[in-house]
Order: C-alpha cells, then structure tokens, then sequence
C-alpha cells in the first residue's frame, strides 16, 4: 500500500469516479468543493491510499493558514475507508497527513468522517474538537417517493404552512441576485443574533461551488423578495445550505414553501435524497446552536441521520490554545 499526493488531472479523474460510488462518498470531499474552497483563499491537499491502481482510502484537507504562516488542517466528512474498515489502511493515511501537516506548521488536525464504524488508532492521541462546524445530525428527505407521499409524511404544520405561502401567492424563482440575498441574510443575522458569512462567502458559493442555486420566494406585482435559499446538487443528493428571510412577511410562511420547491427542483434534476444539511442531535440540550433551526426543519419530517463527532489531533498544544483564545475574543 502507498500513500500519494494527488496532482494529475488523471489522478483526480480516478479520484471523482472512486468519490461518486464510494457509500460515504459526499460533497465535502468533492473536487467541487475542493474548488469551491480554493476560491474562497484556502489551500487544499488531496491524500489517497492505493493498493496496486486501485484507491482504497481518501482524505481531502482544507488548509486555514493564519499569522506567521501557521495553519490548521481539516479534513470534512473525512477520512473515507475501506468499507470492511481496515484499521492499518486509515492509520497509515493519517500518519501520512500528520506528518505533512506538521512540516507545515499546523496547530492542529480536524477530522468528521461520515462511518460511524470508522476504526482509528489511539496512538494519535485522538479527542472530541468540540467545535460546531459540521452538524452533528441532519435530517433526509426521501426523493424517490412521489411528491403526494413526501407530502404526506411531513409533520401536518409543514404542509399547512406551505398552503398558506400558495394562499397568499408566493411564487419561487432561481436567481443569481446574490446582493437581494445578502440583504435577507443581514436582516436574519441581524434579528436571530448570529454572525453570517461576508458576502464574497456566498458569492462564491453560488460562482465557485459547481452545481450550486439560489431559490427566491417572492411576493406581490414587484415580485418583492421575502426569503431566499442557497444549495447545491451533488450526486444523488440535493442539499439546503444557507437560508435568510424577512420578518416583516412571516406570516406568509415563505420559506416553507421555497423548502418544498427546493425538494421539487432537487427531485427534477434527479436526486433521491434532500439533505436539511444540520440539526442539533436528538438528545441536545436547548442551549445547542443548532436547536432552533431544528424545530423548523423537524416540520418536513424525513429521517434523522446522526453523525460521529468531529475529532482533532493536537500537534502544537500552547500555540493551538492560543489561537482559540484570540478566535474566541475577536468572536
């Protein structure tokens, strides 16, 4: 078995071919998002274990290099294995990383892989981050039903209020208007007190990130618009993103109907699965930062699919708890 460093076009062509038919193979160790992230300023690496011609492990690193050249690697909804879980296959791979990131200066090394069966060596000193960057838990819509039966099995305030929005005339169109969504998305960071992205972020993401939309839900002669939704296809699945909406119109319960018009869309372009994105867990506390959202999401019904927590290898421990301080005082 050997580890490379992907470089080729032809690399990264038998790389997205092995992604797309991988089971835990996903957005986030895409070359897509590789792309999209690369736009955004960040560096990437793109690890792969062989045996033989044949890729049998993966890793995608996004790399944030901050002051004096020190960086914190990650790799989202990664490490992907083997399916049979062969422990010396993934510890090699991350031995591998380990060993470039630190030449690199890096703090630390994130990592959220999807297999909740992934098996690792504790011999990297391996703890929970306890960071909420990727959701612990999201919820999945079923696409292969027909839209009668993914109506029906939603919760009945979720198809209520999506009558109500068609009641009072809401209609969804695609747009590439990201200013009209960036004025939405300031107004709901504004009123839930959360901090958003910049508007270069979902620039990108809608410029960048290939297979990306926005939706907007609009109202009245000037087709005024009241929320909009950001996502983007990948595979097989349809995921919601960002979202944002105007308080003046919520009892025309618009982003529920731009939630059922995204599933028809994401349906039409032939996904089976509509992705919520994030939930907080089951059993979390009302203080996680996810809980309100989940209440809205839980309406659409779906299954609820939850995840292993992300990890961290600390290589830097002084500097890299230095680092969260000054995050966590600029926050």
């Amino acid at each position: 078995m050997k580890i490379k460093l992907l470089k080729s076009p032809q690399e990264f062509s038998e790389y997205d071919h092995w992604l797309r038919t991988h089971p835990y193979g996903s957005l986030w160790q895409s070359l897509e998002w590789k792309k999209y992230q690369e736009a955004l300023g960040r560096e990437t690496k793109l690890f792969v274990a062989k045996e033989g011609n044949e890729i049998v492990a993966s890793a995608l690193v996004i790399i944030d290099r901050t002051t004096f050249g020190i960086s914190t690697w990650e790799i989202p909804r990664g490490p992907i294995g083997p399916i049979d879980n062969e422990k010396l296959i993934i510890d090699n791979l991350l031995e591998e990383i380990i060993r470039h990131a630190s030449d690199d200066h890096c703090l630390a090394l994130f990592f959220s892989p999807l297999n909740p069966n992934l098996i690792l060596n504790s011999q990297f000193s391996i703890l929970n981050s306890n960071r909420y960057q990727h959701p612990a838990a999201t919820r999945i819509i079923d696409l292969t039903k027909s839209e009668e039966e993914i109506l029906a099995q939603m919760k009945p305030k979720g198809r209520y209020n999506i009558r109500v929005a068609q009641k009072h005339g809401v209609t969804i169109e695609e747009s590439r208007d990201i200013d009209a969504f960036y004025e939405l998305v300031s107004e709901t960071t504004k009123r839930d007190k959360f901090t958003g992205h910049s508007k270069n972020h979902y620039q990108k993401f809608l410029d960048a990130l290939d297979g990306s939309f926005l939706l907007f839900a609009r109202i009245g002669q000037n087709k005024k618009p009241i929320a909009g939704l950001l996502g983007v296809f990948w595979g097989e699945t349809g995921t919601y993103y960002y979202g944002a909406s105007s308080a003046s119109y919520r009892a025309v319960m618009a982003p529920y109907v731009l939630q059922w018009e995204s599933m028809r869309l994401s349906k039409a372009r032939g996904c089976t699965k509509y992705d919520f994105f994030g939930i907080a867990p089951i059993d979390a506390p009302n203080s996680h930062p996810w809980k309100g959202v989940s209440a809205f999401k839980e309406k659409f019904g779906g299954e609820v699919i939850e995840y292993p927590e992300e990890k961290v290898v600390v290589l830097k421990p002084v500097s890299n708890s230095l680092l969260k301080l000054k995050r966590k005082i600029l926050s």
